[in-house]
């Protein structure tokens, strides 16, 4: 149960970088890629748990234990990606440090086009 709530918890936070984010798959397309297949599996994972409708056997469950180490695996991979491109960007940027990570792929995703940053009231967070 821990590791299935670990694996929740990465999964919810960075579904929406990598499934709804135009900026994430441009810049990290391997591991959109790879991300894409985790989705599938977590979501498999949590169908099954929903229909057996019991914890201890969908716990006890044959092979599950494995799937979830991989995807916690795979998961880290993912996040690791991320947070190196991000960096890059605090990097050239310093003030970038004061925005949330989902803030932060928001602006980047607006290019050079400061109307759009300020319009959505990022201007303030990062001044």
């Amino acid at each position: 149960m821990e590791l299935l709530g670990e694996v929740q918890k990465k999964w919810s936070f960075l579904e929406n970088l990598f499934i709804h984010s135009e900026e994430v798959k441009k810049e990290l397309p391997t591991e959109s890629e790879t991300f894409v297949g985790i989705d599938v599996q977590v979501k498999q994972v949590l169908k099954d748990g929903c229909s057996t409708k019991n914890c201890l056997k969908f716990c006890c469950g044959e092979g599950l234990l494995g799937r979830l180490e991989q995807v916690c695996r795979d998961l880290e991979i993912c996040e690791k990606a991320l947070m190196e491109f991000l960096n890059s960007k605090k990097n050239a940027f310093p003030r970038f440090y004061f925005v949330s990570t989902e803030d932060l792929l928001d602006i980047l995703s607006n290019g050079n086009n400061p109307a759009k940053i300020n319009a959505q009231g990022h201007i303030s967070k990062v001044f």
